[in-house]
């Protein structure tokens, strides 16, 4: 799955356009994203450790490979207040 991926640097993320549907259609799947973003978050803050967001735009597929900083009911906060819609995240590593 990684494969079809396109590495992105976090600070062209602002310039993507997002549809506002839901990447994923299980409700299991998206359970665990929360789960997976919780997580990250926690690794952010705590240890600072990097981990990977695999998402969609409205053009393709897209990983970023970042610290989570925050996180609100409907985004992923990054460094310099650049987000990520959760409901295009497809999944986090």
């Amino acid at each position: 799955m990684d494969t079809q991926f396109k590495i992105i640097e976090k600070e062209n993320i602002a310039d993507l356009k997002f549809p506002h549907s839901e990447i994923l259609n299980d409700d299991k799947a998206i359970d665990q994203r929360t789960t997976e973003l919780k997580r990250a978050l926690s690794l952010g803050n705590l240890e600072h450790s990097k981990i990977q967001i695999y998402f969609e735009d409205e053009m393709s597929k897209k990983m970023v490979e970042t610290t989570v900083w925050a996180l609100t009911d409907e985004s992923v906060v990054l460094k310099k207040g650049v987000g990520i819609p959760i409901n295009r995240i497809v999944k986090i590593a």
